[in-house]
């Protein structure tokens, strides 16, 4: 785990994984409809960038919030958002789906 700027938390996938399996956390992916039915990561929940509201921003009591894209660009940018609105961090899948797949993870694909 590492902090890039104030209040924003990086994850390896690894360890993004072991919290899944955990039941610690849900993945929110921020990508597009067609990228998500192109390929996602099993479990992952879909709030595209393109339809974010802080007001609507999931919660799952109990559980960790980390947010994922392709490369990990856009999810920083949202954690970023909610940051500003006062949410005191946010979580992110350091490399997105991009790293995920170069750690050998499994994803699904054409779903």
């Amino acid at each position: 785990m590492s902090f890039s700027e104030a209040g924003l938390i990086e994850l390896e996938p690894t360890q993004v994984k072991a919290l899944l399996d955990a039941g610690e956390a849900v993945l929110v992916d921020v990508r597009e409809d067609d990228e998500f039915a192109e390929e996602h990561i099993e479990g992952a929940v879909l709030v595209p960038m393109s339809d974010f509201e802080v007001e609507t921003w999931p919660s799952f009591p109990g559980r960790k919030v980390i947010i994922s894209c392709l490369g990990g660009v856009r999810s920083a940018a949202v954690a970023r958002k909610l940051i500003a609105a006062g949410q005191g961090w946010a979580v992110h899948l350091k490399g997105g789906l991009n790293a995920w797949r170069d750690c050998g993870l499994p994803t699904v694909a054409g779903a």
